[in-house]
């Protein structure tokens, strides 16, 4: 790969990690510069910078460091969450990672040690969702603590933070993070009514929509 070629791939996947960062804070998911954002390019994990909003980012802003963590671009300081996001990468094939201060996630993760199987798109999560114990912030002890929780599964909550997903894309990242805050609001809007509870899914039943979405979006077979 030439230096043009690689800077034009940096520079897109840069374009679509702004893109994104952005459509966390339109969406509600995070709060002035909470929560953060990043993609892989090629062996460069490009992050969103600390402390800086995200409709003030501009190509030159573009942070990216290599998976020992050390920065290779850009002159801002990468994300105080950078061990969150370098433990992914390390642990896993995921191609992009959002973590986000999303408000009815973040509620329950102070309720619950897992989410109640309220809906079978936990199953498009790897199962039931897990809240890894709280630790300080931008800590190697919350990146160890987050990376037990995401065992067997592409999205966690933190307690008394927020939440972590990651997949092979940035828009399947995001996807995912929309769909767990959903869940959790949908939960908490059952469980609120006084002298109800909401009825949830077994496990079993949650295998079964495993093993329907394996084949979902595939083309059938002869077609």
């Amino acid at each position: 790969m030439t230096d043009e070629v690689r800077q034009d791939a940096i520079g897109r996947a840069w374009e679509d990690l702004v893109a994104t960062a952005r459509r966390t804070a339109a969406e509600g998911l995070v709060v002035g510069t909470s929560g953060n954002v990043s993609v892989r390019a090629g062996g460069l994990v490009l992050v969103t910078p600390s402390g800086v909003p995200y409709d003030r980012l501009t190509p030159e802003d573009a942070v990216a460091v290599d998976l020992d963590g050390n920065q290779v671009l850009g002159d801002l300081a990468p994300t105080s969450e950078l061990p969150l996001h370098l433990q992914v990468y390390r642990n896993t094939h995921a191609g992009a990672v959002v973590h986000t201060h999303a408000v009815h996630a973040t509620a329950v993760s102070t309720l619950v040690p897992e989410v109640p199987l309220i809906h079978y798109m936990a199953a498009a999560l790897g199962g039931p969702v897990r809240v890894a114990a709280y630790a300080l912030y931008g800590t190697d002890e919350l990146a160890a603590n987050m990376l037990r929780a995401l065992r067997d599964r592409t999205g966690c909550l933190l307690q008394n933070h927020g939440t972590v997903t990651y997949g092979d894309s940035l828009d399947q990242a995001y996807d995912r993070t929309a769909q767990l805050e959903w869940m959790c609001r949908l939960w908490l809007t059952a469980a609120a009514l006084p002298g109800y509870s909401p009825s949830l899914l077994s496990r079993s039943q949650l295998r079964e929509v495993e093993e329907k979405l394996q084949g979902y979006g595939r083309p059938r077979p002869g077609t």
